[in-house]
């Protein structure tokens, strides 16, 4: 948990309760068609099982919309409870009118004021959207993008600043344009009987600086649960910093309820990487913790040998491997650090500082590997099978330590 410096209402979304005084909740998407009941079963699930705790699936065709209900049931037998969130553009208020198992099935819907309909349509099929949920109870996320905003909006403000004294910069225009959208979204959605505390906003942008500059603004004139996420990202490590760069500030600043990181995957790539990142950037700012953190030396001159960065990777794997067993059954143990080091500059002190740490021979360096447990040198391993040896360490320090 982080100190807000707004106080957003509490909204409960399914099991997940997000606002004030809430964890940050994770959310992903699936890219499956969601026509395609049992790829879309399978990948909703391998996102929950890696931490994800909202999917949002498209609901954009009848196929899909057919769909819905099956898939939550589905999940439910394999024993998945994960919330799943409706991602509706330009059609929404047809196909819940159509489908209203659909519309029971889903934990929320995702709205988006810029696709709900254009011109004189576009009021009656929001209240249309925003009367489902009212009918079954449903929160609403009235999520607001850059890449689609509502035409009406950005005209409007920009002749607004046209005649202004002082006229602004048209990006500052567009950040007001994105903001007043989604207010006033949120404004109609109350007048049409929705309650506040239903209500969750979000405004992405590609920018960091922009996102920034946004949800600082965004907090200020709302009390509204927020969700970030940096809109298109990117791929690999480019989408991974320029998410952790804009969120962290964010976070660090008690702005945002709910996050996802849109990473564009490869072919075939794991779309599971978008919630690990979700996690690591979390745990690393010590606002939750998710799974044993593993600190490791870069390497240098004195550790010629790659042997402790396989350690490392193969201690990482491991524990990642282990936490859907350990969570269930020894709380505590996300919060614990496991140090693995190369050398004996900082060896033998970052594994003084872990719960358990390993300070693995440099060049030229004895060949042997004291272990310290909370502080305490427990053992010195050597061998060919240390790797097993600490690793075997680890599994009955868990089972001490956590089994409470």
């Amino acid at each position: 948990m982080t100190l807000k410096n707004y106080q957003p209402n509490i909204v409960k979304t399914g099991s997940i309760s997000i606002g004030y005084g809430h964890p940050i909740a994770i959310q992903s998407m699936t890219n499956t068609d969601t026509a395609d009941i049992d790829k879309t079963v399978i990948q909703v699930h391998q996102l929950a099982k890696a931490g994800s705790e909202l999917v949002r699936i498209t609901v954009d065709t009848e196929k899909s919309a057919a769909a819905v209900a099956t898939i939550r049931e589905k999940l439910d037998a394999i024993g998945c409870s994960v919330p799943l969130v409706g991602d509706f553009h330009f059609n929404g208020h047809k196909l819940l009118a159509k489908y209203p198992c659909c519309a029971q099935a889903l934990a929320k819907y995702r709205i988006n004021p810029g696709n709900v309909g254009r011109g004189s349509k576009r009021d009656p099929q929001f209240a249309q959207m925003i009367e489902f949920a009212i009918q079954y109870g449903k929160p609403v996320r009235i999520g607001v993008n850059w890449g689609s905003l509502d035409p009406s909006v950005l005209a409007r403000l920009m002749d607004e600043n046209a005649q202004a004294a002082s006229p602004k910069a048209s990006t500052a225009v567009m950040h007001d344009a994105v903001i007043t959208s989604a207010l006033e979204s949120a404004t109609k959605a109350i007048e049409l009987g929705l309650a506040k505390d239903k209500i969750i906003l979000s405004c992405k942008m590609s920018g960091v600086q922009d996102l920034i500059s946004v949800y600082r603004d965004l907090s200020k004139r709302c009390d509204f649960p927020l969700h970030l996420g940096l809109t298109e990202a990117g791929m690999g490590i480019k989408g991974i910093v320029s998410s952790t760069a804009a969120l962290a500030i964010l976070l660090q600043e008690g702005i945002g309820d709910t996050i996802r990181i849109s990473l564009t995957p490869k072919p075939g790539g794991d779309r599971c990487q978008e919630v690990i990142v979700a996690q690591e950037i979390l745990q690393s700012m010590g606002l939750r913790s998710f799974t044993p953190t593993v600190i490791s030396c870069p390497g240098c001159g004195r550790t010629t040998s790659d042997y402790f960065q396989k350690l490392a990777q193969d201690i990482q794997s491991y524990l990642r491997h282990k936490m859907p067993e350990w969570r269930s059954k020894h709380a505590g143990v996300e919060e614990m650090k496991v140090a693995v080091m190369g050398c004996v500059v900082n060896g033998p002190g970052e594994s003084k500082n872990a719960n358990i740490g390993i300070s693995l021979p440099g060049t030229g360096e004895k060949p042997v590997a004291p272990v310290y447990i909370d502080g305490i040198k427990d053992v010195t391993l050597k061998g060919s099978n240390i790797a097993e040896q600490f690793q075997d360490i680890v599994e009955r320090y868990v089972l001490e330590k956590y089994s409470h």
